[in-house]
């Protein structure tokens, strides 16, 4: 099934900070665009890294402490302790910022930039292309939205890609309804391979939150795919004894 891409949601308007900004530049863009974070990027417009409202905040929540000198050069204390001395003192926005940054490519797919926000528990995620140049950025916000997606253009998703498709059934077959993302299968299917299929792909759709299974089946062809199995084991024992 295919997701959809960043590059669908993505907003490609992207307020940004050029590197040599000044933290009382970086606080106004902050404050007067009403957002929490922003990429900073070089001349050629390539991001080298995020400066959020938390770095400047501990900016100046550091100034008046010192790393202490005593923990060993090479402990994660020592360098989160040197990082934030420096900070401290930063005066511009690369200085300010958090790097590397976390991107992603427009060809990556929603669930893809979900994960990737989960994991590294952030909020945003500046796009960039092959060369690395900002193109856009998407946010929590861009990704909910596909949950929000209206209930008739998810009834024709099911209909399309799943069983007319992918199962190559006639529109008119199964009756297929959705009520707040919520999808309800009806009717009857040939064999009960093809049920599990439309219920898995149904549920892969992007917007869909739950599949309400109804279907019934004809046939029941799980014991006949185990006996082909069975099958080719057989042959293929009795193939290499050749």
């Amino acid at each position: 099934m295919k997701h959809r891409k960043i590059g669908h949601v993505m907003t490609s308007d992207v307020v940004r900070v050029p590197e040599n900004a000044t933290f009382r530049e970086v606080a106004e863009l902050l404050a007067r665009h009403r957002i929490s974070g922003l990429p900073v990027v070089d001349t050629d417009d390539r991001v080298i890294g995020v400066v959020s409202e938390t770095d400047l905040m501990r900016r100046q929540s550091d100034r008046d402490t010192h790393p202490r000198r005593w923990l060993p050069a090479l402990t994660s204390r020592a360098r989160a302790a040197r990082e934030a001395a420096g900070k401290a003192h930063a005066m511009t926005a690369r200085e300010l910022m958090s790097r590397p940054a976390v991107c992603v490519h427009p060809q990556e797919t929603v669930v893809d930039a979900a994960r990737t926000m989960a994991h590294h528990r952030i909020k945003r995620l500046p796009v960039t292309d092959e060369e690395n140049r900002l193109v856009g950025i998407v946010t929590r916000h861009d990704l909910l939205g596909v949950f929000l997606r209206p209930d008739a253009e998810l009834r024709a998703e099911v209909i399309d890609e799943v069983l007319v498709g992918t199962l190559w059934l006639a529109p008119q077959t199964i009756r297929v309804s959705v009520a707040d993302g919520i999808v309800k299968l009806q009717g009857r299917m040939e064999k009960k391979s093809e049920i599990d299929i439309a219920v898995r792909m149904t549920g892969q759709i992007d917007g869909v939150l739950a599949v309400v299974n109804h279907l019934t089946f004809r046939v029941d062809d799980s014991r006949l795919r185990l006996d082909d199995r069975t099958l080719h084991g057989v042959a293929d024992d009795w193939m290499r004894k050749l």
